[in-house]
């Protein structure tokens, strides 16, 4: 068995620059007898998706490590790629676009959305890279354990304020607290109003994602007002984190941070895993009319 500190060091170094990589031509000129720079493309995603509406979000990396705003690379504005079935070649998607994200959040990300009705593996193979792309696997419902779009949201008595339930601290944003432990999940759920729950941690997540992830979520709150219920609760009981905390154990999470949303009746109508920004939270809270 590993830790949990483990296992989320292991998922940067598949989400870096190990696992199975695709590599992109750099559009940027080179300069007569200069070797054209290699991209690599990054899974931002935890294999936990299932047949259906599939998020996918990959970054962009080369061998000094991911590309961000002041990389001093001029990233591209959308991607272009397809979804090709891993074992027989055949191209079951043939355009998918992906617009650039980094609202909040630094590297940017490309999140492809797409409709995939078997299981199986994949390979999403970027416009410009090679043919064998970044692997995706769409795995059986039934073998997944965290909470799927679709179905209820689990309550749980989440660490509040008055009640820390062990958890201490009980948000690690620095330099305040977020104000998102007022009440449980489940005094939440029994409100009949849209939920936003975000399970991460801010000082500790080794993704880089938890802290951009929740201030994008209060960077909206003010809009919302109180037609939504914003909660958050952290991944460890302590800031030496080593323990997980109960909310991870409740939701069977094995990756951080995940954003919940349910609509009134606490039934999940989005799940962003791992990678999200301000810009995809707001276009959730507008399709379920918070906004």
């Amino acid at each position: 068995m590993i830790s949990r500190r483990q296992f989320v060091t292991g998922t940067l170094a598949t989400f870096g620059l190990g696992g199975s990589l695709s590599f992109l031509t750099s559009c940027a000129s080179s300069s007569p007898g200069t070797a054209t720079e290699l991209f690599e493309v990054v899974q931002r995603f935890p294999q936990v998706l299932v047949p259906g509406s599939v998020r996918i979000p990959i970054s962009l990396a080369n061998q000094a490590g991911l590309l961000g705003k002041t990389s001093g690379v001029d990233l591209p504005t959308e991607l272009r790629a397809q979804l090709l079935n891993s074992e027989t070649g055949e191209v079951v998607i043939a355009d998918m676009v992906a617009m650039r994200h980094d609202a909040n959040i630094d590297p940017p990300y490309w999140p492809f959305r797409v409709d995939i009705a078997e299981t199986g593996i994949y390979s999403l193979v970027i416009e410009g890279g090679t043919q064998d792309g970044a692997g995706v696997q769409i795995m059986d419902p039934a073998t997944i354990s965290i909470p799927l779009i679709g179905t209820p949201l689990p309550g749980f008595d989440t660490p509040t304020i008055s009640n820390t339930r062990g958890v201490a601290p009980l948000c690690t944003r620095t330099p305040e607290p977020c104000p998102l432990h007022d009440i449980t999940l489940n005094e939440a759920l029994k409100r009949g109003k849209p939920i936003a729950y975000l399970v991460g941690t801010p000082a500790h997540c080794q993704t880089g994602t938890c802290s951009p992830a929740l201030e994008a979520l209060l960077s909206i709150r003010e809009l919302v007002g109180d037609k939504l219920t914003m909660l958050h609760a952290e991944i460890y009981t302590d800031d030496t984190a080593t323990i997980v905390a109960p909310a991870v154990e409740a939701l069977n999470m094995t990756f951080e941070p995940a954003l919940f949303i349910t609509d009134a009746k606490g039934v999940l109508v989005e799940r962003f895993d791992a990678i999200f920004d301000a810009v995809e939270i707001t276009e959730a809270f507008t399709t379920l009319g918070v906004l």
